[in-house]
């Protein structure tokens, strides 16, 4: 039997700009080597597959772009990348929960981050073939991972008698880099001053300091150590509220038009008719919905592009489907079957031309650039494109 293609299923689709994610690993080397002789290393963040965009095929660009490494959540993110024949470094941020975590990460080649002292016990504990590095991390005001200053000196001396790990790294995460307020970001690069401290204090020489993400990469260069660790700038998005400086939006979230109706004024359209035709309308039915990750919050408060022209989402949003009141853009464009409709992303057509960035999907749903490209589901097709 055939498999089916994704187009002769539906035109619901995720198109994915690898051109883009090129353009913005190269805009922030730029930035963080600002003033630096030998400027940070870039690793990539591409944990939640690419924050929805494709894990492999991002690492892929990320690396034609020269970004040095790249990082992950979880053991099982680093060995797909690995099956996949990703060859850069890989740093494992948070997933050691098992017994098992060391051995599989050092048998997939991969870099374990240490981030409390019952996970500092457990990789003593294990043996291996030969030393291997590991990433030690502090808590420096997060307080969700990392090594706390009370247990530091206890951890430190343990490491330093643990020959079979080598730490190549100290590290920290930032709870406030995207803030307008920086107070607490260099309280937090104070107390990691300690730390360091601390470690030097029992032995331990880390060659590299880590601690900034995308925001603090572009806002605190005092942050910027030897690596930095971006996420979110590396798909386009702008690393702290209303700035997005010279970055690509990479994920253009795409459908069409398949049926179009007229309706009565008064007319209900959707579950439970929430919405009804303050005249009469054209309606145009698309084929994506929350199963899609188009939030069933953004119902009756979300706009589309079409034709180049925006038209407003209206009723309920449903698993699969949602509607799109057309009437305006049909009586100045026209408005066909098979239109190609944007939810995300930018289109030029006969109305002219629109950008919905993911920043204004976040603040009409009441969350965060990140979930919107993280919720669109699997059940899409990626399709990957090098563009200009």
């Amino acid at each position: 039997m055939r498999t089916a293609s994704p187009s002769d299923v539906r035109p619901t689709r995720a198109e994915i700009d690898l051109g883009a994610i090129a353009h913005n690993a190269r805009v922030v080397r730029e930035v963080v080597g600002e003033g630096r002789d030998v400027p940070p290393a870039v690793y990539g963040v591409v944990k939640a597959d690419g924050y929805g965009h494709g894990a492999t095929a991002v690492a892929r660009a990320m690396e034609s772009a020269g970004v040095e490494g790249l990082c992950v959540a979880l053991v099982e993110e680093g060995i797909a990348l690995r099956e996949a024949g990703v060859k850069l470094p890989v740093l494992v941020m948070s997933g050691l929960y098992g017994p098992l975590g060391m051995d599989e990460a050092v048998r997939a080649n991969l870099t374990p981050v240490l981030y409390d002292e019952r996970v500092v016990e457990r990789a003593i504990a294990w043996r291996g073939d030969a030393p291997v590095d590991v990433h030690l991390k502090v808590d420096t005001g997060m307080a969700r991972l990392g090594v706390t200053s009370e247990s530091l000196p206890r951890v430190a001396a343990k490491l330093a008698e643990a020959k079979h790990l080598r730490v190549a790294a100290v590290m920290t995460h930032f709870a406030d880099a995207d803030c307008d307020d920086d107070a607490f970001t260099f309280e937090q690069l104070r107390r990691f001053e300690l730390a360091r401290t601390v470690l030097r204090a029992h032995g331990l020489h880390p060659p590299m300091a880590h601690a900034a993400a995308s925001a603090a990469s572009f806002r605190v260069p005092s942050s910027r150590y030897d690596l930095v660790r971006a996420g979110i700038a590396l798909y386009g998005v702008a690393p702290f509220p209303n700035t997005a400086p010279g970055l690509l939006p990479a994920m253009r979230l795409r459908t069409e038009v398949i049926a179009l109706r007229e309706i009565d004024r008064g007319a209900p359209v959707g579950y439970a008719g929430r919405w009804k035709a303050p005249r009469r309308s054209t309606i145009a039915t698309i084929p994506i919905g929350y199963a899609d990750g188009f939030f069933r919050r953004l119902s009756s408060d979300a706009e589309v592009l079409i034709r180049g022209a925006r038209a407003p989402v209206v009723g309920n949003v449903s698993m699969d489907l949602c509607s799109v009141d057309v009437t305006d853009l049909a009586k100045r464009h026209g408005v066909s079957v098979g239109d190609e409709v944007v939810l995300l992303g930018t289109q030029r057509g006969p109305a002219g031309f629109g950008s919905i960035r993911a920043e204004e999907i976040a603040t009409r749903v009441g969350t965060i650039p990140y979930e919107v490209l993280t919720a669109v589901s699997r059940r899409v097709p990626r399709l990957y494109v090098n563009g200009d």
